[in-house]
């Protein structure tokens, strides 16, 4: 047997032995490797609460079948040893206050598809939310995915219905890069008609977990998964989520790994949106609704978003002077130079230029020497230039 074998069956012995994370025992791994340590454990020859965490299942060795399990699907375990694993990604762990068990990095991971982990991480955002989603939510997704597949952002989600489902299989529509991170054993395709979009995923994109072959999902196990969605990504978007929720418990561990949180605001009336609501009541929290906005806190440097295109009016051009004696004008009726200035706070002398130049573009007109608001309603009929709806409204004007 080869020492790569012999390492192989070692981490996959070891990623079955204790529900990760397991800090005893990568403490165990990282002073005496792989090796060493699955001979410990097999034995029974580690400290009392390590040996608390692996009792149960110390004496289970399947390793070789996991192995071949994985094989058969065209997959590979990815451990600390690889050059794929994302060590930079991982290095947020630890951090998390108070403390907590769960604050640590996998052990291994088991992945299948072509893509690389560590190219996944260098560019990647979390799109998560609720499964019981609304045709808003899902409308929302799809933009914010297809924004996010054109600037090159791999989309990493948990492969659950609503929100998670959505964000994958746009990501695929648009030929994107996308990652499923799941709750259990690479085998075991949860939720179960998901089976085809996983399988998907697995083809173009990327599959993983932390737990091994055979494992059934579990509610602490998916809590559990969503440190290592928050890890992997740049940044976490919450779309649509409960006051409780995974989505929510994501938001969370982003935060606390330093991860940029972001959410999506929704209808007042709607508890889908009700999480995104509260998360956007902190100031940590970034409100996005476009995906120029995601990449701008998660992009590269300079990687900014591009400015709206605001509705333009007559007025936009004016100077600071031009419009204080533009709004001196009434709606109704004309005024004098004189008037206008004392109106405008404007000097009687610098009033005349700046009402010559709106008379060109048609802003202002004169008649007997007083100044008004052209297009004034005359035989019922409304001129053109600087009215709306009604007599004497200003162009521009948003009252």
């Amino acid at each position: 047997m080869t020492a790569e074998r012999t390492r192989q069956l070692a981490w996959a012995y070891l990623s079955r032995v204790a529900e990760p994370p397991c800090p005893p025992l990568a403490e165990l791994v990282a002073e005496v490797g792989p090796v060493e340590a699955a001979e410990r454990v097999q034995r029974g020859a580690v400290s009392a609460e390590l040996h608390g965490r692996i009792r149960a299942r110390r004496e289970i060795n399947c390793a070789a079948e996991d192995l071949d399990t994985l094989q058969r699907r065209g997959g590979r375990l990815i451990t600390p040893d690889d050059e794929e694993w994302p060590a930079w990604a991982f290095l947020s762990f630890g951090r998390k206050t108070p403390p907590v068990a769960e604050d640590r990095p996998p052990l291994v991971l088991w992945a299948v598809g072509p893509d690389r982990l560590t190219d996944v991480t260098e560019r990647a955002v979390a799109i998560v939310g609720t499964r019981a989603c609304t045709a808003y939510g899902e409308q929302v997704t799809a933009e914010l995915v297809a924004g996010l597949v054109e600037r090159d952002v791999t989309v990493v989600s948990g492969g659950a219905f609503g929100i998670d489902g959505a964000a994958h299989r746009v990501a695929l529509a648009c030929e994107g890069a996308t990652a499923a991170v799941l709750a259990g054993g690479i085998d075991v395709p949860y939720p179960s008609a998901h089976s085809a979009l996983l399988h998907r995923v697995a083809t173009n994109g990327l599959l993983l977990t932390e737990y091994p072959p055979g494992q059934r999902p579990a509610r602490y196990r998916f809590l559990t998964r969503n440190r290592l969605v928050a890890a992997l990504s740049g940044a976490t978007v919450v779309v649509e989520a409960g006051l409780r929720s995974g989505a929510a418990n994501t938001a969370g561990w982003a935060r606390a790994l330093g991860r940029t949180v972001c959410a999506v605001p929704g209808p007042i009336t709607s508890a889908a949106s009700a999480g995104c609501h509260e998360l956007l009541r902190r100031e940590d929290t970034v409100l996005v609704t476009r995906a120029q906005e995601i990449v701008e806190v998660m992009g590269r440097i300079g990687e900014l978003a591009d400015e709206l295109e605001h509705p333009a009016t007559p007025l936009d051009g004016l100077t600071d002077v031009q419009r204080r004696v533009y709004e001196a004008l009434p709606g109704r009726g004309a005024r004098t130079t004189d008037e206008i200035a004392v109106a405008a706070g404007v000097p009687a002398d610098q009033v005349f230029g700046p009402l010559a130049v709106m008379e060109i573009n048609g802003l202002v007109e004169r008649e007997d020497g007083r100044w008004r608001l052209p297009g004034r309603v005359r035989g019922g009929q409304v001129g053109t230039a600087g009215v709306g709806a009604h007599d004497g409204q200003r162009v521009g004007d948003q009252r």
